[in-house]
């Protein structure tokens, strides 16, 4: 199912929200770093005359900051360029509430541009549009759907520094094992789960199923197909606050990282694809089982650009203990029908309802480079008609898998996202150099950094 078409967002639409909302004095104005994380600034009502006409201006390299806040000094922003501003023009789904907060209020998405108007390459929003643009110039509309993995957690977790499930609220037993799909466990947190429900309606967040998932505390909330990917994945990006928000006003701590727990399962965020022609039609519907070439096509293409795209799928240290054989996450660059071990699925369905979907992404990658990525890799299967390798059978996380092995280390993605080739046609030189930055800045760090379980485990004894 998808979303209906939605009007353009335009200055008298976001002050026609505004006018049924009047108790509500501020603005949040939010941009997306290469890192998910959201940035910007808080606005008083009455300058969103001022947001439409100008934007609001940041430095560009605000959207290029490690995961600490730090610059990445080899991004070619700070240094080289003088670190200039941009405009960030409003996007997305325009103002919503804020319902979570306590004091009435509103938010809006933006997106960066350089100050002559023209996109900055290193917005990732930008990235994404600029690789829709190119399916749009051979009459096709990607239609995507996200399913979200999350973990709600005792609400001193991040004080404390240690993670921990809460408890049952209305019972009191504790998340000790896993109850995947366990009815009374959505009773139990139905509380929050319900604000998070009603806090996607209020933003117009597609929300689908919510149910309880293998972890201690885990969930996983199902977002409609929409035949937009920038809005898709402004949605993956606005659930992604919905949860936090709602958690923390529950007395929770909502987290997307891919393995919060070394022993409980990862978080996984899995994208649902077809693409339809200029009449509606899908492109990857033959009327069959099979679906069509063009679907193998794209198929092909991504297998071929998975490894240089772990980077965007898997993009921090925590990412890769969910990619590890055993813990029901991908680890080759596989293809199957109807087999959840292979890194790309072609469900079950109805002919008119063929398409595929990618398992690779933890929860904690940022969507938009995700989107980017996955569609990259499927317009340069359909572009250069690859074919791709046999279909895997039986279990695809096995280690004689006849697939080839993805990069499952940290430093083995960086390296192979800034040796890649195809990636770049489609991401450009710029963004390209801003994301291998930060993310090559982060892995030295953490180089440096010796942990906790290092002097537990070698203090005493060398």
């Amino acid at each position: 199912m998808s979303q209906s078409v939605r009007p353009s967002l335009t200055l008298e639409s976001a002050r026609r929200v505004l006018d049924l909302h009047p108790q509500a004095a501020e603005i949040d104005l939010l941009a997306c770093d290469l890192n998910g994380i959201l940035r910007g600034k808080r606005i008083p009502r009455d300058a969103l005359d001022k947001i439409f006409s100008d934007g609001l201006k940041m430095p560009r390299s605000v959207l290029c900051l490690d995961i600490w806040g730090h610059d990445a000094h080899d991004n070619g922003l700070v240094w080289e360029s003088g670190d200039g501003d941009g405009a960030c023009k409003p996007c997305g789904e325009g103002l919503v509430p804020v319902p979570w907060s306590a004091r009435p209020r509103l938010q809006m998405l933006t997106m960066m541009q350089n100050l002559d108007g023209s996109p900055f390459a290193c917005d990732p929003r930008q990235a994404l549009a600029s690789i829709v643009r190119r399916f749009h110039a051979l009459g096709l509309t990607p239609v995507v759907a996200s399913e979200l993995e999350f973990y709600l957690m005792a609400g001193d977790s991040v004080e404390t520094g240690v993670p921990r499930p809460p408890k049952a609220p209305k019972s009191g037993y504790a998340l000790d094992a896993p109850r995947v799909y366990a009815l009374d466990e959505l009773d139990e947190f139905d509380a929050v789960l319900s604000a998070i429900r009603d806090a996607c309606a209020a933003q117009n967040l597609p929300s689908e199923a919510i149910s309880v998932e293998n972890g201690r505390g885990q969930f996983e909330v199902n977002l409609l197909h929409v035949a937009d990917p920038l809005i898709a994945a402004d949605h993956a990006v606005m659930l992604r606050r919905v949860v936090r928000g709602v958690a923390r006003a529950h007395g929770l701590h909502g987290t997307f990282m891919a393995k919060p727990y070394g022993d409980s399962a990862g978080s996984g965020l899995h994208v649902h694809c077809s693409l339809l022609d200029k009449d509606g039609r899908n492109v990857f519907d033959d009327g069959g089982e099979a679906g069509t070439d063009l679907l193998r096509h794209a198929i092909a293409g991504m297998i071929e650009t998975l490894p240089e795209s772990m980077l965007a799928l898997a993009p921090n240290l925590n990412s890769y203990r969910r990619l590890l054989p055993g813990q029901h996450a991908p680890v080759t660059a596989s293809w199957a029908y109807e087999n959840r071990t292979s890194a790309l699925r072609i469900p079950a369905s109805g002919p008119k309802a063929r398409r595929f979907e990618h398992r690779v992404a933890g929860a904690d990658a940022n969507p938009y480079l995700v989107l980017a990525a996955i569609l990259a890799g499927a317009l340069h299967g359909i572009e250069t008609k690859a074919q791709p390798p046999a279909p895997v059978s039986g279990n695809g996380y096995a280690d004689d898998a006849a697939a080839a092995p993805l990069p499952t280390t940290f430093e083995t993605a960086v390296a192979a996202f800034e040796q890649g080739k195809i990636l770049r046609k489609y991401f450009g030189e710029q963004m390209m150099r801003a994301f291998g930055a930060v993310k090559r800045q982060e892995m030295e760090e953490l180089r440096r950094r010796v942990t906790d379980v290092e002097y537990q485990t070698y203090l005493g004894f060398l």
